[in-house]
């Protein structure tokens, strides 16, 4: 038996790679087999909250098609259906236990936006406090990639731990279609073992997962472990259990040792810090010298105008931006203090000489310690 913490509110994910059967839709035993779970624990967890994918996998046979499109448009257009007919199917499943379940359709932008991010913190607090069960899923059907500095979150793994974050809460259970993480590929090496517990999460870890992707769904186990990473960042342990198996949920939260528990989260950053390092939009990329990359994480300083080599983007005061060394690789994101254009003319320059360059100056951090956050998001 293993010891958890004390779980006021949990995230429970889960996929379309269980939630729904290739080219068959939803399937409806497993729903009623899950949202019976989720009722149980309701007796001993206050707070639930539900990341469920399935949109695209419940619509495409209403309109007619064989089996889930490739084509966008196509893809967008079953999430618009099929979204509708799944939480019909979750609204009835709940109903059985007097239950009431609620929909919430999100997007990457929409906790990009700090407003609108502590907007759907409140909505969701609320629904809480008044017993119901809020299911979550990005907004398919209105989602774009064309802009090249806003990003959608690439599969529900990595959205339900920003909603971990988003809420504070004490676990995410994802529902995969294996048993854990394995020490190596258990479907090439039938001696492969189940690693129990997971305290540090690196990159030997990380090459462990493989590449392997769903036939139903987007995300894989390195998806899996990189939203562990983001959760555990937010304080948030983290389960990963198969879904598939009768009972799974239950029996991983009364301690039996099954799946795999990522335990540590000693570190975990302010809320503030998690939505600058996963959930703001990044609008732009400042490239830094050695010095300063040395100086932001192994010193803990601010950055100033005299480490920026290059500005890229079109960004104002206080957004949000990815900081990178000389060859590219992301170490940090922080909010600046100075909009793209003015930071373009300073930059490289000395602090006392920014009024000189400008006509003013606001500070000499063009990015303050207290609105940065060093990262290390292993496997993106």
């Amino acid at each position: 038996m293993r010891t958890l913490p004390q779980i006021n509110t949990l995230v429970v994910k889960v996929g379309s790679n269980i939630l729904t059967q290739k080219d068959k839709g939803v399937n409806l035993e497993f729903l009623s087999s899950f949202v019976s779970q989720i009722c149980e624990i309701r007796s001993s967890v206050k707070n639930i909250v539900i990341v469920s994918s399935g949109a695209v996998g419940a619509g495409f046979k209403i309109l007619g098609f064989d089996s889930r499109p490739t084509n966008i448009i196509d893809k967008q257009a079953c999430a618009a259906v099929g979204q509708a007919r799944l939480i019909w199917y979750y609204d009835k499943e709940f109903e059985k236990y007097n239950v009431i379940p609620a929909q919430i359709l999100i997007t990457k932008d929409d906790f990009a936006n700090r407003r609108r991010y502590l907007n759907a913190r409140y909505t969701i607090r609320r629904l809480l406090e008044m017993g119901v069960v809020p299911i979550i899923n990005e907004n398919d059907s209105v989602v774009i990639e064309e802009l090249k500095y806003i990003e959608n979150f690439s599969d529900n793994d990595n959205l339900s731990a920003l909603v971990g974050g988003l809420i504070g809460a004490d676990m995410l259970l994802i529902m995969s279609d294996v048993d854990g993480l394995y020490d190596s590929d258990p479907t090439a090496n039938p001696d492969a073992k189940r690693i129990g517990e997971v305290k540090y999460i690196n990159e030997e870890l990380f090459s462990l997962a493989g590449s392997s992707v769903s036939g139903v769904g987007t995300g894989g186990m390195k998806s899996k472990l990189t939203a562990a990473s983001k959760a555990l960042d937010a304080g948030c342990c983290v389960g990963i259990i198969n879904g598939r198996k009768p009972g799974a949920m239950l029996d991983f939260l009364s301690g039996k040792d099954i799946g795999t528990y990522f335990s540590h989260n000693e570190d975990a950053l302010s809320r503030r810090q998690h939505w600058i390092a996963y959930a703001a939009g990044v609008t732009g990329i400042l490239k830094l010298d050695k010095g300063a990359v040395n100086a932001l994480v192994h010193k803990k300083k601010s950055l100033l105008p005299g480490g920026v080599i290059s500005v890229e983007g079109d960004f104002e005061m206080g957004d949000v931006v990815s900081v990178c060394d000389e060859d590219g690789k992301e170490i940090a994101r922080g909010k600046v203090r100075y909009n793209s254009f003015d930071l373009d003319l300073i930059k490289g320059k000395k602090t006392s000489d920014i009024f000189d360059i400008l006509g003013y100056k606001f500070t000499d951090e063009v990015i303050h310690r207290d609105d940065l956050v060093v990262i290390n998001i292993i496997g993106e």
